[in-house]
């Protein structure tokens, strides 16, 4: 029987998917995550920090074998479509349950935040990894991947844009205390990304039928290792990630700690969110690009490699931008032309990640796609936790003291936020990131597969 012919329909419901994990959920916790816990929720910067790094350390062991589970699934629903359909619920609602802060104690406090957010790894990845797989089944066709996938990170950062643009004033109009508020806002996207995450489960087609190997063998771990090309690609993801969990996690310091506050421009309130939103829409538009550009230079390695030039040279830019409210619109702009090398790229790394499962199978004989997309699910945890963590690390070396306010939460002591912790704060949305942009275009010049 002839397999069906790909429709923008379908193309639409796939990206569906990561406008829910990456647009809603992973959003919110990469550039909410760290301010919510720590003058929201009450933890402090250093429970914070080791929270992240636990939840990383958990993930190293359930993505890899989360991938492994996916590739032998076998249903009536395909072979890792049922993970989305059945996992979408439990998706939103543990999402919801984590912006939630209960009436309890600092232990209490703390238990909840550390099983609800490993609960929210472990669910995030039995949805997202299977989801991250499905571009490997849907169709063979190189074109038809890079069409997907550029439909993957437009719904992803269309997504993004309106989460966070519209997360302030959605605050606003909520009222009451902000724990009140993230509990809220917790409950309405956990509920739109579990009926985004069904939607796609049930709206695309696995076209293609992997070559299952039969049994668990520790040997397709190993057989990673003798993937060159993954080695390079994950590397890549970790540097990806690390540039935007950097940028992401610091963005709501910056606001707070380097210019004082939200700037309000013509009636326009610039807060973290709709700083970062900018960059949103900018990846958005040039994520639709992708494909247009990669094709212009030649092969997705190359197209990367430009990519991360253009973060290499407007994130430098960033940091010689004074720290002064009056400059908020140059922020804005260097934020919009730094995204633009983050929109070329991101459509271009899940596409490879299929271009190394095909060389995979051809190397070694059975399909390791859950596997190999699996590695990316990781790469994207592990960089923007370690990121976060680092984040809440430095600034508390560089000075920043935590104290309990009326309820017993803590805050950040004004009176702790010194010259060096700015420069700590501006130095960790710029010029860190350079340098991780620069180590991310070396290694796509290298990367062995140059289609």
């Amino acid at each position: 029987m002839k397999n069906s012919a790909v429709t923008v329909r379908e193309k639409i419901a796939y990206a569906l998917g990561d406008a829910a994990a990456g647009g809603i959920t992973w959003k919110i916790m990469s550039i909410a995550f760290p301010l919510f816990f720590t003058n929201v929720f009450g933890l402090t910067f250093a429970d914070a920090a080791a929270l992240m790094l636990i939840a990383r350390l958990f993930d190293v062991v359930t993505d890899p074998l989360m991938g492994s589970l996916a590739d032998r699934t076998q249903s009536k629903w395909g072979t890792y479509r049922p993970w989305l359909i059945f996992g979408a619920i439990p998706f939103g609602l543990i999402f919801a349950l984590l912006l939630y802060t209960p009436d309890l104690g600092p232990a209490g406090k703390r238990v909840y935040a550390y099983v609800l957010y490993l609960l929210m790894m472990a669910v995030y990845t039995a949805v997202n990894v299977p989801y991250g797989s499905l571009l490997g089944v849907m169709t063979d066709d190189d074109n038809e991947k890079n069409q997907f996938s550029s439909y993957r990170m437009v719904g992803a950062y269309a997504m993004g844009f309106i989460t966070l643009l519209s997360f302030p004033y959605l605050q606003k109009m909520v009222g009451g205390t902000d724990a009140h508020q993230y509990a809220v806002l917790g409950a309405v996207f956990g509920i739109i990304a579990a009926a985004m995450t069904l939607v796609c489960g049930l709206m695309t087609k696995e076209r293609l039928k992997p070559v299952r190997a039969e049994k668990y063998s520790f040997s397709q771990f190993v057989d990673l290792f003798k993937n060159k090309p993954w080695i390079y690609l994950t590397l890549i993801g970790l540097c990806t990630n690390f540039f935007n969990g950097f940028r992401y996690a610091v963005a709501g310091y910056m606001i707070s700690y380097c210019l004082g506050g939200d700037v309000t421009v013509g009636g326009l309130i610039i807060n973290y969110t709709v700083l970062m939103a900018f960059g949103e829409v900018t990846c958005m538009i040039f994520g639709g690009l992708s494909p247009r550009f990669t094709k212009w230079v030649g092969s997705k390695h190359m197209a990367f490699v430009w990519a991360a030039v253009i973060c290499v040279v407007f994130s430098v830019v960033f940091f010689f931008i004074p720290m002064n409210p009056r400059y908020i619109w140059l922020m804005v702009a260097v934020v919009i032309l730094t995204s633009v090398g983050v929109g070329l790229y991101s459509p271009l790394l899940w596409s490879m990640y299929a271009d190394v499962a095909d060389f995979a199978t051809e190397k070694f004989g059975t399909s390791s796609t859950g596997l190999i997309f699996s590695s990316g699910t990781m790469a994207q945890k592990l960089g923007g936790a370690i990121s976060g963590s680092l984040i809440a690390l430095l600034l508390g070396l560089a000075g920043a003291r935590m104290i309990p306010d009326d309820f017993g939460n803590m805050s950040i002591d004004p009176a702790s936020v010194t010259e060096s912790v700015r420069t700590m704060v501006w130095s960790l949305f710029s010029l860190i990131p350079a340098v991780i942009a620069v180590i991310m275009g070396l290694l796509a010049y290298k990367f062995p597969i140059k289609k």
